[in-house]
């Protein structure tokens, strides 16, 4: 655990200050954070395997297990696709789907 939030912290991804973690009021703790990225990180790399969806057409944003998906999608399948593999993603906990189809 060590390793990876020293990894973390060293990727810019966590800031550190000198009397501990900077967390405001209605953010994510660094655990939920880290949590929620990993998730966005799975869902966009299903996204890039899947020959029905494009990647680089839908962004996935994810908040304490709720991924929100928004972009244009060609179809109504590449939406559906979207969504059916980012709610089969581990660590997912809801899909907000915002994916507007646009032919």
């Amino acid at each position: 655990m060590k390793n990876t939030v020293a990894a973390l912290a060293l990727s810019g991804l966590i800031g550190f200050t000198a009397v501990g973690c900077a967390v405001t009021r209605d953010q994510s703790t660094i655990g939920e954070y880290v949590d929620d990225s990993t998730v966005t990180t799975r869902v966009k790399a299903k996204f890039a395997e899947d020959p029905t969806v494009s990647a680089m057409s839908i962004s996935v944003e994810t908040l304490k297990g709720t991924v929100q998906l928004s972009g244009f999608a060609k179809s109504v399948t590449e939406r559906n696709q979207a969504e059916m593999l980012a709610r089969r993603t581990p660590g997912v906990k809801r899909v907000q789907n915002d994916i507007v189809v646009r032919p």
